[in-house]
């Protein structure tokens, strides 16, 4: 005797298909979502604060404590990236991260601060270095952004962002240290930091060869003499950190343009371009 059919399958001709058209589909895995590195985006957080701290003390007057915030700033920028590496906990979000926090502590905050020191007592024309230093430093980390992957890693493409400021930052240290108070009613001084300010900005766009410093460390060996230089330079900045500090960065946001017109002179190439898409044969300073 047959068994009774489904009525299901009974009634219906294709039965089969729409039984198993009607059994629940199988739930789908959800992506896994992924979480964010603490240590690196600390430290890039808390550079960030420091360009905060900065314009918060040029607020309230207190400029040497605005200069000392643009330089903790620098340190911890240079560390993010190395402990991000050294402990493989690099991102997409980390870079975007760090070049916007790079945009606040090196673009916004030094514009803000010398503006606040000395450009206002120029009036509307105290805005030009102050809007050209932080559009450079805007221009200069969207290149840097475009072109990481082109660009002969022995050397930036342009001052960066960090020396740019240091440079202005320097400036204003040297001299709040030094007495000069009310540098907004002082007219060399409201000129001198406009020629200084619009120099760090216009720098930053250039592509004067600055020497990056990327491949000393590391595993990379040194002469005994570069761990001797390095301990008499501490000492020099420990003496009186502001001269010593402004005197560096000065010599280096120069640099740049004596390795441009040492190569220019000698015939070379000057472009740190390795790669570029429009101009795929440029060997830049690559050997």
């Amino acid at each position: 005797m047959l068994a009774p059919m489904n009525d299901d399958l009974r009634t219906s001709p294709g039965g089969e298909d729409e039984a198993l058209d009607a059994a629940p589909a199988p739930e789908l895995r959800r992506p896994r979502r992924r979480g964010i590195y603490v240590l690196p985006n600390a430290i890039t957080l808390s550079a960030l604060f420091a360009g905060f701290y900065a314009v918060v003390m040029a607020m309230n007057g207190r400029f040497e404590q605005s200069c000392i915030g643009i330089f903790v700033a620098a340190v911890l920028d240079s560390l993010d990236g190395r402990v991000a590496r050294m402990t493989h906990s690099q991102s997409a979000f980390g870079e975007q991260m760090d070049s916007l926090s790079d945009m606040v502590s090196f673009g916004a905050a030094p514009a803000l601060v010398v503006y606040a020191w000395a450009l206002h007592g120029l009036g509307k024309i105290g805005w030009v270095p102050a809007f050209v230093y932080i559009a450079g430093a805007a221009l200069r980390l969207a290149r840097f952004n475009v072109n990481i992957s082109v660009v002969d890693k022995r050397f930036f493409q342009g001052l960066p962002s960090p020396a740019a400021a240091a440079l202005v930052m320097g400036l204003i240290w040297v001299l709040d240290d030094a007495g000069f108070k009310g540098a907004d009613k002082v007219a060399w001084l409201q000129w001198t930091a406009f020629g200084v300010t619009l120099y760090a900005g216009l720098s930053m766009v250039t592509n004067a060869p600055f020497y990056s410093f990327k491949v000393v460390g590391g595993r990379r060996t040194v002469p005994f003499v570069v761990l001797v230089a390095i301990a008499v330079g501490i000492v020099l900045v420990a003496l009186h950190p502001p001269r010593a500090l402004f005197f560096i960065f000065c010599a280096y946001g120069l640099s740049g343009y004596a390795v441009y017109f040492w190569r220019k002179a000698k015939g070379q190439r000057t472009s740190v371009i390795a790669v570029s898409t429009d101009e795929p044969e440029e060997k830049g300073l690559h050997p």
